[in-house]
């Protein structure tokens, strides 16, 4: 540590770069009891554009060797496209630095397994940043869940569906090749449905026991520039949306979906848990809201979750002022790091991201034969 302060490594600059970014710079306004940070290292291939970027997001120096800059830190966080996370972070882990790596956490089940392996013999946390479970509304749907309020779970629907691939000509990324990406809307979207379903009832309901998926691809190349439609093109090689069904242990059944070229949908995240005495569901585009029926209600209820008694709001403003999208990543990364400095275990670990990794295999998995796939126990 430098003095009483973490030294952060981040490899990444773009999207999640400057996320996670703007998480640590805001930590210490709203989160006094939070550990000190200094943004010491970013980390990525382009010196010119790193040095932009370190510039605007408030680090201290520049590497585009991870590993030199990984003996330089306490922390690192891996925020590089998926086939970049197991390399990086297994080396992290065998160096003893705790990691935040982005989800998935890998391209491939195979490689999970070796990062859950390492941080299996690692004596630091490791965590992986679903961001999504440190959304008020969804804390206070799971403490709903967890004093029985809904009873028994018999359903658990989720989707996620955005509009940002719609256009066949939208530009091609490597969030549309398979060896980088790993798969499609599938891992970048779905990831984070199934996540919050073995989040918020993985006690209750038990553990998602078989699925049946399908995949589907709109559009098979994409062009390198959007602004020259007649150029070159790139195959896309993952999917574009995907469709499963899911049996959990209870009895209780689940349907989950996401599209990348859902038109009218920018970012919809929406969750339904429905049991036998009530019911929640969560959208993204309500972020502050939990609708809510229990037993004597006659429909849903609309619960605003600004009060400085719901999760984590008393850091930010007076009751009935919401927050945004952008906090989920304040409240992940206090959870972290407080995780960090006091040497206790985090919640998404690594061995949630694996668990999560074999159910989207499976999903793979059913696609390729059309049928059922039983998943692996929980450990």
């Amino acid at each position: 540590m430098s003095g009483d302060s973490l030294k952060v490594g981040v490899l990444g600059y773009r999207f999640m770069g400057k996320a996670h970014a703007n998480a640590l710079a805001r930590l210490p306004m709203f989160f006094p009891d939070a550990p000190a940070t200094d943004r010491h290292v970013l980390v990525g291939r382009d010196e010119a554009a790193l040095a932009k970027a370190a510039d605007r997001l408030g680090f201290e120096t520049t590497s585009t060797d991870p590993e030199s800059a990984i003996e330089d830190v306490d922390v690192f966080y891996n925020l590089g496209p998926n086939a970049v996370h197991p390399e990086f972070s297994i080396a992290a882990l065998e160096a003893g630095v705790p990691v935040f790596c982005e989800k998935p956490l890998a391209h491939t089940l195979d490689a999970a397994e070796r990062m859950n392996d390492a941080a299996n013999a690692a004596d630091v946390p490791a965590g992986v940043a679903f961001n999504y479970r440190f959304v008020p509304a969804i804390r206070y749907a799971k403490r709903l869940i967890d004093e029985g309020v809904l009873g028994e779970i018999r359903h658990v629907d989720g989707a996620y569906l955005q509009d940002w691939l719609a256009d066949d000509d939208a530009p091609w990324s490597w969030r549309n090749d398979e060896s980088v990406a790993g798969s499609g809307a599938l891992g970048d979207l779905g990831a984070h449905t199934l996540d919050l379903a073995r989040f918020l009832v993985g006690e209750q309901a038990g553990p998602i026991e078989r699925l049946s998926g399908h995949l589907h691809t709109f559009t098979d190349e994409r062009p390198v520039d959007e602004t020259d439609p007649n150029g070159e093109t790139r195959p896309v090689t993952v999917d574009d949306a995907y469709t499963a069904q899911a049996s959990f242990a209870n009895g209780a059944v689940g349907t989950f979906e996401a599209s990348r070229v859902a038109r009218g949908h920018k970012n919809d995240h929406t969750i339904r848990v429905l049991g036998s005495e009530g019911s929640v569901q969560f959208s993204l585009e309500r972020l502050n809201e939990l609708e809510v029926k229990e037993r004597d209600d006659r429909g849903y209820r609309t619960v605003l979750v600004t009060d400085e008694d719901d999760p984590y709001l008393d850091h930010w403003w007076p009751p009935g002022h919401v927050i945004g999208w952008e906090h989920t990543f304040v409240h992940e990364n206090y959870e972290f790091l407080t995780s960090v400095v006091e040497g206790t275990e985090f919640s998404p670990s690594f061995g949630d991201g694996y668990r999560v990794q074999q159910l989207l295999a499976a999903v793979e998995e059913s696609d390729a034969s059309g049928e059922w796939v039983e998943t692996p126990a929980d450990d």
